[in-house]
């Protein structure tokens, strides 16, 4: 007799049994979430036929162009969890303030923060594009809580995950116990439990960034890449492959499922910014679901899930992946200053550069 895959309502409920810290009312949560989810995915199947296609004429809280599906995503996000009790608070990258929850319903003890819709520059295109979402514990007495209440390291999560909405809808989570993959069943309408234990392989020869930038990289990034591209005759003594979809979610499970590095480092082109992604709602889940997979996650410089948040919408450098890549890549900011001295007489490992 063979027997279906468990779902993920029964995995939350084995994985209460386990550890002490998985509450019921934790499980409601991301049950909530998984309906969320579901929506999205049902919205996103129809393409232009759901009439939600196109540009919405407005802009987020970061001055981009948003899309009716981002506008969409967000309040399915909102109205699906707000009501259960589960919440004290959200934030979302579409919001510019905290999200309160109305006062017609009961507060609980967590926050949620998430990307309704990345990579939402694809959907005219048919490219996978996902949702993030990240839990956290509210401060105990917070009631209505305030900015600084979500203003938490990566490492206090309780749970991250991530919708990846391609062939299939496959949604990725880990509550601090490893990362499971569950795939919706659209005929019975479930996720069920198809990649469990999830884990990045050791080694690779495949990196992810953007080379559009190449001219703004800093030394360390600009070392590693050109080392790369050198192939079999070169430092690293084997070819590699680059790929570059524009989607956070989608490198993330090429990298979860086959592995590599994924670089979007702080660069040159501005010089006010630590880095393109936000850390609250994009960083932190991913680097939380990598490091569960037995990956590494990193500004470059330092240890993702070990910042302090000081604002909602912080932006942030980040490279993710095989832990020894990763580690490769810190190395390489430790050999060289933030930003590197730029005279034309010196090159990279020596102290004259060749002119042969």
């Amino acid at each position: 007799m063979t027997f279906a895959p468990k779902t993920l309502t029964r995995f939350l409920i084995e994985e209460r049994r386990l550890h002490a810290d998985t509450s019921a009312d934790f499980i409601a949560l991301v049950n909530d979430v998984r309906l969320a989810v579901k929506r999205i995915a049902a919205l996103i199947g129809k393409g232009a036929l759901s009439e939600a296609s196109g540009d919405a004429g407005t802009t987020n809280t970061h001055g981009e162009a948003q899309t009716r599906l981002d506008v969409l995503a967000n309040e399915i996000f909102v109205h699906t969890t707000e009501w259960g009790g589960q919440l004290a608070g959200m934030v979302s990258e579409e919001m510019t303030e905290p999200y309160a929850i109305p006062a017609q319903y009961p507060r609980g003890r967590y926050l949620l923060l998430f990307d309704p819709l990345d990579g939402s520059s694809n959907l005219d295109v048919n490219v996978a594009v996902g949702s993030i979402f990240s839990i956290l514990r509210c401060p105990d007495g917070a009631k209505t809580p305030l900015e600084t209440d979500f203003l938490q390291p990566g490492s206090a999560q309780v749970c991250a995950g991530y919708a990846i909405y391609g062939p299939t809808t496959v949604l990725v989570l880990t509550t601090g116990h490893g990362v499971h993959g569950f795939t919706l069943d659209r005929e019975v309408g479930e996720f069920m439990l198809t990649h469990p234990d999830l884990r990045i392989p050791e080694t690779t020869s495949e990196f992810a960034i953007n080379a559009s930038n190449s001219r703004h990289w800093e030394a360390p990034i600009r070392r590693y890449v050109s080392e790369c591209q050198a192939g079999a005759a070169g430092p690293r003594e084997r070819d590699f492959n680059m790929r570059w979809i524009a989607s956070l979610v989608a490198e993330t499970h090429r990298i979860l499922m086959r592995g590599g590095v994924f670089m979007y480092p702080r660069d040159r082109k501005d010089l006010s910014k630590a880095g393109r992604l936000r850390l609250l709602y994009e960083a932190n889940p991913i680097g939380f679901i990598v490091e569960q997979a037995g990956g590494a996650a990193s500004t470059g410089r330092e240890p993702l899930l070990e910042i302090t948040p000081t604002s909602l919408h912080e932006r942030i450098g980040l490279v993710f992946g095989a832990r020894s890549e990763v580690e490769r890549i810190e190395g390489y900011h430790r050999d060289y200053n933030d930003f590197e001295f730029d005279a034309p007489l010196f090159g990279t490992r020596t102290l004259f550069r060749s002119h042969a």
